[in-house]
């Protein structure tokens, strides 16, 4: 059962914005946690010593989610070193935003690799190590159900494969006792999309609540259904956007 002592996870695109603060929420609620990121090692080494504050142990990996080979090293590496796999979060990503007729194949195949890719070869590594209470969590976008302005065609392309993946993953891991969620942020406060950006005006007139969210927001949600209380939730589509999509 995840959540209990020396219960481990892995996020994806660990080092900031959401992904770090999945990592602070999972440690706090007694992960010992693994994350990866692109490039920032400084980001990351700042990350790794906010976990082991609170007394959890961190793996900060390099690695780039296109790269299916490091997604996979990455996973045989947690299991290794913190010796198991609870809980992985799917949560690497990308912003490709530009007009359709301008993408190339490099754009879409990496927007693709990321998205996509990444979160199935990930979930097929961990497999070996989740047992009954093993959870996967993607996050994806409330973008990929309703597109609010142009330029979106790649990034709604690629993250909208995690709906359909999630669940029949879902339904395909349950006699196993593991669940497979997607939780879905709309505009969220970071350094990717900051709130006081040259966009956001427009963005929070689109919510029901009239602000942008926080990466706790996200965070909190995602540790409830790493956790005991989140054992009966699985393929599931849950979006924290402030009402944008109601």
């Amino acid at each position: 059962m995840t959540n209990s002592n020396n219960t481990v996870a892995l996020v994806t695109g660990g080092s900031r914005g959401i992904g770090a603060a999945i990592a602070h929420a999972l440690a706090t609620a007694g992960n010992d946690v693994a994350f990866t990121y692109q490039r920032d090692e400084v980001a990351a080494k700042e990350v790794a010593a906010e976990i082991e504050l609170l007394g959890r142990r961190a793996l900060p990996i390099k690695a780039d989610s296109a790269d299916a080979a490091q997604v996979v090293a990455a996973v045989e590496q947690t299991a290794r070193e913190l010796g198991g796999l609870d809980v992985l979060v799917n949560n690497a990503g990308i912003f490709p935003a530009k007009p359709y007729a301008d993408f190339t194949l490099d754009e879409i195949d990496r927007a693709l690799n990321i998205h996509a890719r990444a979160a199935f070869v990930a979930g097929q590594a961990a497999l070996p190590y989740l047992g009954d209470g093993g959870r996967i969590i993607s996050i994806g976008s409330n973008l990929s159900e309703r597109a609010l302005f142009g330029g979106l065609s790649l990034y709604n392309l690629s993250k909208s494969a995690l709906n359909g993946f999630t669940k029949a993953l879902a339904r395909e891991l349950g006699p196993r006792g593991i669940t497979v969620n997607l939780v879905q942020p709309g505009s969220t406060d970071t350094e990717m999309n900051p709130a006081d950006g040259p966009h956001a005006a427009t963005q929070r007139e689109f919510t029901a609540l009239g602000r942008y969210g926080s990466p706790t927001d996200v965070a909190d949600l995602v540790a409830f259904l790493a956790g005991p209380s989140g054992r009966s939730i699985t393929g599931a589509i849950l979006t924290v956007d402030g009402g944008t999509n109601a």
